[in-house]
């Protein structure tokens, strides 16, 4: 596992600040937020130290959406969001990839979330479609 010493999750990982654990496996670590934004607001990150998950080997990543899943049905939401962030214009505040599970119990609890949709043009999405299929 790489870890960094100065990483706040990575110190919570190996249980030098403590937390309200949920589940952990030699891979994945899961736990309540601190300053949740609803009842069951959780975190699920991959024991791997990565700043952005391109960071984290595929290998790591595989428990990441099953574990996920298990919280979300354990917290009993109805409606809730999967948040993931790279980077800091992003919204991304701890350099350690991290999964939050935010229920939405009601119009004010929960994540609220603005989507500034663009209009985009047919051959230029296909440009753009045939360039990422190239570098994939």
């Amino acid at each position: 596992m790489a870890s960094n010493a100065a990483c706040i999750f990575c110190k919570i990982i190996k249980g030098e600040i403590p937390s309200f654990k949920l589940f952990e496996s030699d891979k994945v670590f899961a736990f309540l937020d601190i300053q949740p934004l609803s009842k069951g607001h959780a975190l699920v990150v991959p024991k791997f130290h990565g700043e952005k998950l391109a960071d984290i080997p595929d290998d790591q990543l595989s428990e990441i959406l099953p574990i996920v899943k298990r919280v979300v049905k354990a917290t009993d939401a109805v409606d809730y969001n999967i948040l993931q962030n790279n980077g800091r214009i992003a919204h991304q505040e701890v350099d350690h990839v991290h999964f939050h599970i935010i229920p939405k119990p009601n119009k004010e609890e929960g994540l609220s979330v603005s989507w500034p949709a663009q209009k985009a043009e047919i051959d230029t999405l296909k440009k753009l479609a045939e360039e990422l299929k190239a570098k994939m």
